[in-house]
Order: structure tokens, then sequence, then C-alpha cells
């Protein structure tokens, strides 16, 4: 037997630290929606009590290093399921971009060992597995539109922004969430986006509002480590983007686009930039 689930990547419209937590983690305020790029899993049972990962990328872990394989791991133990899976990741997502690739890819391990070994395992539950894994597998576990809190974990859906294309660029660098989010000093960022502005944006309908409201408080560490990413911003604003922002910690900026007609404009000016260059719509 076979399962197929899609991955599709995040991005954040907006993403506040407000503390260090005890646990060594940050306490986070973040809008996250996803995007139609995506990596797509190919999951089959196996007889023999093991897990294979496999995929057409020669650039990412195959063993316990790959979040899918430790997603499978978790869930077999959990649920004492003596089957084994063989996971084949058609990946298209790029890594380390800030697009929650790995963590997309986990989610959607999840979601499909619960269906291909007939566990019935609710939402929520697949949700707090997620959290084992990383903070923002709860999110990709159900995707659409969410306000997180917490380190990421505590979700509260809302409605899908207004429909837009996206383009996503990731200059030829990998950054370490980790060492952004180290060098985050909280009581010293000077102005905060607001997670109830960006809300209240997408709850009217309101796209040059969304734009208005884009922030991510991780860009002034990101940009100080790789200019580059400043410059892509710039290039994206230039070429007629409504609103750029980086993702996650970084390395790809994203720019909303309301005509279609801008699209290719920007695609095209960017790949003078960078080769991961795409162009996709918002996932409603």
């Amino acid at each position: 037997m076979k399962m197929y689930e899609k991955a599709p990547a995040k991005i954040n419209l907006m993403l506040d630290v407000l503390s260090k937590r005890a646990d060594g983690f940050h306490e986070v305020e973040m809008i996250m929606t996803m995007v139609d790029l995506a990596d797509r899993l190919e999951l089959s049972e196996l007889k023999r009590d093991s897990i294979i990962i496999s995929s057409q990328a020669g650039y990412i872990p195959l063993d316990e290093k790959n979040l899918a394989f430790q997603a499978a791991r978790l869930i077999k133990d959990r649920y004492n399921v003596k089957s084994g899976v063989h996971i084949h990741l058609d990946k298209r997502i790029p890594v380390a971009a800030g697009l929650a690739g790995g963590s997309s890819d986990a989610a959607a391990t999840l979601r499909g060992l619960n269906r291909l070994w007939r566990l019935g395992i609710p939402a929520q539950e697949l949700q707090e597995l997620g959290a084992e894994l990383g903070s923002d597998v709860p999110f990709c576990v159900t995707g659409g539109t969410a306000l997180a809190t917490g380190r990421g974990e505590r979700l509260t859906p809302i409605q899908s922004p207004p429909q837009c294309w996206v383009v996503l660029a990731k200059p030829p660098i990998n950054v370490s969430t980790a060492e952004v989010y180290g060098r985050v000093r909280a009581n010293s960022i000077a102005v905060h986006p607001s997670a109830s502005r960006m809300q209240a944006a997408i709850e009217a309908g309101d796209f040059a509002a969304v734009c208005a409201g884009l922030g991510n408080v991780l860009e002034d560490v990101t940009l100080k480590l790789h200019p580059e990413v400043q410059q892509l911003k710039e290039a994206m604003v230039k070429l007629g983007a409504d609103g750029v922002l980086m993702s996650g910690s970084g390395p790809t900026v994203f720019g909303l686009v309301s005509k279609q007609s801008k699209v290719a404009r920007i695609y095209n000016g960017l790949r003078g930039f960078c080769k991961e260059v795409y162009a996709v719509r918002s996932l409603s």
C-alpha cells in the first residue's frame, strides 16, 4: 500500500520575538501561511521493521538527521507499530531557507503514516507529536494560516490572507536558525511588528494593509550577517513587489504581488541575483 502527501512551504507574514525562555527557546508571536511550493512524499509500507528514506536530491541526509525519519520513528515508537516504511522525498523546497521544508516533510510524514497504518490519531495529537520534532511542525501538520505563540507550537487558526502571487528568492547561502536566534536580544528590539494589525488586515481582506503590516525582527540579525539578503530585498522592491519580507530566519526573501502582469518581470529580474527563484500562489 502507498500513500501520497504534499508538504507545502510556509512563509511568515510577521515574526516577533518577545523574550528568552527558561527552556532556552524564545517566546515568539508569528502569523504564518502556506504557499504553493511543495515537497511531495510517497510512503510505502514495508513488512520488515525499518525506516528507509530516499530522495532525488543529493544534498539532504537520508538517516536519523532527516526530520521525516525522526517523525516516522516517533510515530512507530509511540504507537508500537511493527511495520516499516519507505519514504521517498521529492524535494522542491530549498533547504535551510526559512521556509520550513524539513518541518513540512515531518508533518506530512505524520499525516501520511496516520493514514497508512490506520492509527486514527486526531489532528491535535498529531500537532503535539510534531511539537516534539520542531517548533514549526505543529503548524505544518494542519497548514492554512495561523497565529503562533509560545515557541511556535500554540496555534490559533485564522482566515487566509487575500489571494496573491508570491515570488520567493533564496540566495546561495545557508542560514543557521540556531545562530540567528542566538544573536537576538529581545529587550533591544526597537520596533515590534503587530500580530493584531496583521490579523485585522487579513480578516478585512485588505491586501495593501497586509503588505504594510509585514515585519520580521530576525531580519536585523540575518541582514547584518549576510548583506546579500538586504540587496535581494531592495531588488525585489525596485522590481515592483507590493510587499517584501525575509521569511523565518532567512535567507529566503518573498514578495507579495497582486497583479500577474508584474510577476514575470520580478521573477526574471531576480534571476540575475540568484538561481533559486520561484513564482507561486498563496494557498487558501
